[in-house]
């Protein structure tokens, strides 16, 4: 199963937004996954443990169990540090992308309380249950049921109801325990209630928290007495100056202007709900245990052909598959594949998986196979033709980037396009050989340029140049060229917007030798311009 994200945001009136803070989400998905373990038998108490990540400057703690949390270890302290206090402290890597994986899982699983529910990362859920509760017996019904849900499962959240995500996400972290706000029209009622929150409720970066401190901004209502209404100058001033000091930071985590008015409902939020996508998964469990390469290829042929059909019956092609494979002492070997375009083609996929099963150690032996497709793209069927026919032949341009992707690497085989710059290097870039290809943001140059350009300029060496400025005579790579004939200059300036004002500006020539070859040279600046000294001397491309 997989997420995408809708972009139809339900109607502002009216709304009851249901905000769950799973408050150690790091901790309680680390212990789910020792459920059967012996570290987790009944009886046995937890010792204090934290989940680390490596960096540069030593391991870093990331999240603290409760029994870590009682011998001084806090989220964000040197592992080295937490150590000092409490030597015995144990450790487990941090999984980030396991997180938030299980925090998909449960927004999905959320959905059991409103229609549809939307990730709040890197912790939390939001829940639309506007006009549900009645369905559970009200709103603290409901609320009762979200709290033993979440228990039987044993994790610990805490959870509220408010208007507005932005009021229901405050009351979670900073209000009562079990808060449910009430909801009312009247936003100046629906301040008051939430004046004595802090300034952190608003969901604001660090570095904006700490200027509202030094301002003296602590409390909701503070920042509103400022923004709402002013009594007298003194107020209208400081109103005035908060508006100037955050009103070019368009992001609302950096601009307690918007969050205010997002909390209070002034101004709408949009949410992106989560919906659940089945991927295709067919699989055999094997009567016997397969130790030989023929036996594999037959059970991955079967498979392939199972697949096809699953992606034909949802209209889809496959981008991404996945090939497990469970030996019988426990060991899954994995093996990924990801297609240059949507295919459902059982030969095709069989062929490229091939490639990737030499070497495997069946140990005693492989007892489950199973094959999924993690990326599906809509593919509708079409009448043959000539593409079609030579995709059957193995012959088709997408089976061919497959075939060479499989054997070089993923990143091996790219496709040059257009770049928008008018600087030679970066003129053009390179992307997935069947991507679509996207007009530049600007015109490129409409000046010649030469068939071969080298991967890095090389400098050269002009032994006479006329006084027109171009160089009659050069040494490149240990011999020497006299020019027969110039064009230029072509004067290319710097792009001043990402480069150092100390970036010389180049004239470029096109030149012809004695013998008839053809090169492309440029002057690295100015005499006299106050960015370097002598000019230098490149040869950038060659006509072939």
């Amino acid at each position: 199963m997989s997420l995408s994200h809708s972009q139809n945001t339900p109607p502002q009136a009216g709304r009851r937004i249901l905000a769950i803070w799973c408050a150690r989400l790091s901790v309680d998905r680390w212990r789910l996954s020792l459920a059967d373990s012996e570290e987790r038998a009944e009886g046995v108490e937890e010792p204090p443990t934290v989940l680390i990540t490596e960096t540069a400057h030593g391991p870093r703690i990331d999240a603290v169990n409760e029994a870590g949390h009682v011998a001084g270890a806090r989220s964000g302290m040197m592992l080295a540090d937490a150590r000092a206090l409490y030597p015995q402290l144990q450790t487990a890597p941090s999984y980030p992308a396991g997180d938030l994986a299980f925090l998909e899982k449960l927004a999905v699983w959320a959905q059991r309380w409103g229609p549809w529910s939307a990730l709040d990362p890197p912790d939390g859920v939001l829940v639309d249950v506007t006009a549900v509760a009645h369905l559970f017996g009200g709103e603290r019904r409901l609320f009762a049921d979200v709290e033993r849900a979440f228990a039987k499962r044993h994790l610990a959240v805490r959870a509220s109801i408010a208007p507005t995500a932005g009021a229901a996400w405050a009351l979670a972290h900073y209000g009562p325990r079990g808060s449910i706000l009430n909801s009312s029209s009247d936003r100046d009622v629906m301040m008051r209630q939430l004046a004595d929150l802090p300034a952190a409720a608003l969901r604001l970066d660090i570095d904006v928290l700490t200027v509202l401190r030094r301002l003296g901004l602590k409390r909701l209502g503070d920042l509103a007495d400022i923004t709402t209404g002013a009594i007298n100058r003194t107020e209208a001033a400081a109103r005035d100056a908060l508006h100037r000091r955050f009103r070019g930071r368009k992001s609302p985590s950096a601009n307690p202007l918007i969050r205010l008015d997002q909390l209070l409902g002034r101004v709408p939020e949009p949410l992106l709900p989560v919906v659940p996508q089945h991927m295709p998964l067919v699989q055999r469990r094997l009567m016997e245990p397969l130790r030989h390469r023929s036996l594999l290829d037959q059970v991955l042929e079967d498979l392939a052909q199972d697949m096809a059909r699953e992606l034909e019956a949802q209209g889809q092609g496959a981008r991404r598959l996945e090939l497990g494979m469970w030996r019988v002492d426990g060991e899954v070997i994995v093996r990924r594949l990801e297609l240059a375009a949507a295919t459902r083609d059982p030969a095709h996929i069989t062929r490229l998986f091939a490639e990737k099963l030499d070497g495997i150690e069946a140990g005693f032996g492989i007892e489950t196979v199973r094959l999924r497709a993690n990326w599906a793209e809509p593919f509708a069927a079409s009448q043959g033709d000539v593409e079609e026919a030579a995709e059957r032949h193995g012959t088709s341009l997408s089976a061919c980037i497959d075939r060479l992707s499989v054997r070089l690497g993923a990143h091996a085989v790219r496709r040059p396009v257009a770049y928008a710059s008018h600087v030679p290097e970066r003129a053009q870039s390179w992307q997935a050989p069947l991507a679509p290809i996207s007009a530049p943001d600007t015109l490129t140059s409409r000046r010649a340029r030469p068939l071969k350009l080298l991967d890095r300029p090389e400098k050269i060496a002009v032994l006479y140049a006329s006084p027109d400025g171009y160089p009659q005579r050069f040494r490149w790579r240990a011999r020497v060229h006299e020019v027969a004939r110039v064009e230029g200059p072509e004067r290319i300036a710097p792009e001043w917007w990402r480069e150092r004002s100390s970036v010389r500006l180049r004239d470029y020539y096109r030149i012809e030798d004695g013998k008839g070859a053809r090169y492309w040279i440029y002057r690295s600046g100015l005499a006299g311009d106050g960015r370097g000294g002598i000019p230098d001397w490149f040869l950038h491309g060659i006509d072939v």
